[in-house]
């Protein structure tokens, strides 16, 4: 095998650049769509028009996650416009289709310091992602980079709003399955046993939360997935959370500074000795605060 040779890229400014325009960026995320680093997406639709409101020009797919991604493309600096349309974009699309999860996403190729401040303030309001683009010269061959600077913030789990509107259990059994629906009841059933007072589960739009018949108790919610589902906690060293349940085999991660774990039915069968004993240190912790 031939040793390595290291070469110095030389940056490109696509906008400037009379071959790479804009359509040849989209064409190029068309053919594979993984590039932009959102994980395993597809192309619902390119060019999608918008009553009243111009051109998408990408909407993306993530079954696993069963979230759309509204994709606007920018060359060169960012501007109000392109943020304006993306959240517009983003808008109508969870508007038009509420089965699906959604997230904004600006591409561009200069994502200055102050656009960044701007798209913070929408943290909690609206899932966006903000990644810059930097081509690259190598030899008479160009490298497309995407960098993410700014991720997707989740809505904040006590938000009013139509994320917080109640719908029924039948309503996760269509968009997950039964089966994980029924996750959430053993954890309910967890929680109970030292939760005071007992809780209930509230079923949401967007997560399956926890009512003490007052009022929102989100320190554990949940979401069900088709496969599996999320549970998320709030919880002190998540950290070493993660790493404990990596250690046993089961994915966790943090995320909006909260403890994530992706629960299978395998997992539940009996319910996995560390998952019962987090609930417990979760339902201490909120005891105590």
């Amino acid at each position: 095998m031939a040793a390595l040779r290291y070469t110095k890229p030389e940056p490109i400014e696509l906008k400037n650049h009379g071959e790479f325009t804009e359509r040849w960026l989209q064409d190029r995320i068309y053919e594979d769509p993984t590039i932009l680093g959102l994980g395993d997406v597809e192309v619902i639709d390119q060019e999608r028009k918008q009553d009243k409101a111009g051109r998408l020009d990408l909407l993306l797919f993530s079954r696993e996650e069963n979230c759309r991604y509204e994709v606007e493309l920018m060359l060169g600096q960012t501007d109000e416009s392109h943020i304006i349309r993306c959240i517009e974009y983003w808008d109508i699309e969870r508007r038009r289709y509420p089965g699906y999860d959604h997230c904004a996403v600006l591409v561009a190729e200069d994502i200055t310091t102050r656009f960044l401040n701007i798209l913070a303030l929408f943290s909690g309001t609206i899932p966006f992602i903000a990644i810059q683009l930097n081509a690259l010269k190598v030899g008479d061959q160009i490298v497309l980079d995407f960098v993410r600077v700014l991720d997707r913030v989740a809505l904040r789990q006590d938000d009013e709003g139509e994320g917080n509107k109640p719908v029924g259990r039948d309503y996760w059994n269509t968009r997950a399955t039964p089966e994980t629906v029924k996750l959430a009841d053993t954890f309910l059933d967890l929680i109970n046993q030292t939760a005071d007072p007992k809780l209930q589960l509230k079923f949401n739009r967007y997560y399956i939360g926890l009512h003490d018949g007052l009022r929102a108790r989100n320190f554990i919610d949940f979401k069900p997935k088709k496969k599996w589902l999320e549970l998320r906690v709030d919880i002190s060293d998540g950290a070493k959370w993660v790493g404990r349940f990596e250690e046993a085999g089961i994915e966790a991660g943090i995320y909006d500074e909260r403890l994530w774990v992706a629960v299978e039915q395998k997992h539940c069968n009996p319910c996995h000795k560390l998952l019962a004993e987090l609930v417990e240190k979760a339902v201490e912790e909120y005891k105590a605060s």
